[in-house]
């Protein structure tokens, strides 16, 4: 009987900041004037006034991209980005790089178990599992790679020939003229801006609804920025704009909240889930039955193993997963489940009017949908199929240099007086 071969194990992990804005993993690192940052959007932040006119304000974007390479024995590569900057490399090396060193790479859910649990003291939801997120990510880019296989066909395959992407962004009318099937918006006014406020926002979408006309789906985008009193008025208050869901309403803690709005209108869809973290999160969440979609982020919530099980979860209450961007690392587990009906585009673009990879300029063939679409054989490469662009690399600052930087004279510990006294008698002598 033949043996079966031995596999690479886990040699080496490096991590990188990007350096300067619009590339990786963290979408809100963009220059000024991006509307994903500085057009009006309610925000946990927006109560108070001096935080309402950019994001930035308030440090959405002071974390930063980080990029991650782990290298198998025979020197294969996998690598993923994300959000966290500095202190996502500080986990990778001072805490989680332990259990990989030396490991399986196709143990991703002994792996996971090993750095979640580790971190529970910490983490159990925020940046640590997000950095874990990526390094399951790398995991599985490498996998596919030693295999020569893509993702998705490491997780279950094909469960259909395309994806269909709605687009997130201001411009609900471009989404739609770019082939589109749906436009998502976000809001522009928080509660505590009052009636006024309020009145706005309505506007606000029936200026959207009137640009699309009646049969182009519209969704809205809250960002954890509502309550439940104001989402079941702003809600009513929209009814004849045929809304097609009210996205992440409240915070994702809410789930007593998340039941009376749905009592409120049981007709109406409500979503949450992006800022959600592991299965714990979204049992919750899911078995409520009060959300018609979860949407979680595989670059935050756990990575794709932990996304699999969250997937697996709301299969079993039929409920639809429809993962918050994430570029290719979305794309491979959309089209290889099957209670994931289409997937959502982020518009990159400043002016949100034309598609333009998610990562930026961090990848050389990032795939990006044509007429609101991807195939299976557009993601038809080892692991997630992506390239580090040469220039991009050049924007990469080793996590070697951030974690044990030179120390100058001024930082350098005093010599022990013993040490001098020796000093000064080699001198004489």
């Amino acid at each position: 009987m033949a043996s079966v071969r031995d596999f690479p194990t886990i040699k080496s992990v490096r991590s990188f900041v990007i350096g300067g804005v619009g590339s990786g993993g963290d979408y809100h690192n963009v220059k000024g004037g991006h509307w994903l940052i500085d057009s009006p959007i309610s925000t946990p932040c927006s109560q108070w006034e001096k935080y309402r006119a950019s994001r930035t304000s308030w440090g959405i974007n002071v974390l930063g991209s980080f990029f991650l390479e782990i290298e198998a024995s025979d020197g294969t590569v996998g690598f993923a980005t994300g959000f966290g900057g500095p202190p996502a490399c500080w986990l990778v090396h001072q805490h989680f790089e332990r259990f990989l060193i030396g490991a399986d790479p196709r143990n991703t859910n002994h792996l996971f178990e090993q750095m979640y649990r580790a971190s529970m003291f910490y983490g159990r939801k925020g940046l640590p599992v997000a950095v874990i997120s990526v390094i399951d990510l790398a995991l599985w880019d490498l996998l596919g790679k030693l295999r020569n296989e893509p993702v998705y066909k490491l997780i279950g395959g094909s469960t259909k020939d395309r994806i269909d992407f709605y687009c997130t962004g201001p411009e609900p009318q471009a989404a739609r003229d770019m082939g589109f099937w749906g436009a998502k918006v976000p809001l522009p006014y928080c509660p505590e801006e009052g009636q006024a406020g309020l009145k706005k926002n309505v506007e606000f979408l029936r200026k959207h609804r009137e640009s699309v006309g009646p049969d182009f789906p519209l969704m809205v985008d809250c960002y954890m920025s509502l309550n439940v009193s104001y989402t079941i008025e702003i809600a009513k208050k929209c009814e004849d704009l045929d809304i097609h869901w009210w996205e992440e309403c409240l915070s994702p803690d809410d789930t007593d909240g998340f039941q009376q709005i749905k009592r409120a209108h049981p007709t109406l869809k409500f979503t949450t889930g992006e800022h959600e973290y592991s299965r714990y999160g979204f049992r919750k969440l899911i078995e409520g039955r009060n959300l018609d979609i979860i949407q979680p982020d595989v670059m935050w919530l756990g990575g794709m193993t932990e996304l699999l099980k969250v997937a697996a979860m709301a299969a079993a209450y039929d409920i639809p997963v429809v993962p918050h961007a994430s570029g290719p690392y979305s794309y491979h587990f959309v089209i290889s489940q099957p209670n994931t009906p289409f997937q959502e585009y982020l518009a990159n673009s400043p002016d949100g009017k034309s598609v333009l990879p998610v990562f930026g300029d961090l990848f050389t063939d990032e795939p990006i949908p044509t007429k609101g679409f991807l195939t299976a054989q557009d993601l038809d490469k080892p692991g997630f199929g992506l390239t580090l662009n040469p220039v991009a690399r050049a924007k990469l600052i080793p996590s070697t240099y951030l974690l044990t930087p030179p120390l100058s004279n001024a930082l350098r510990p005093p010599t022990p007086p013993e040490v001098e006294s020796d000093k000064a008698l080699e001198a004489q002598e």
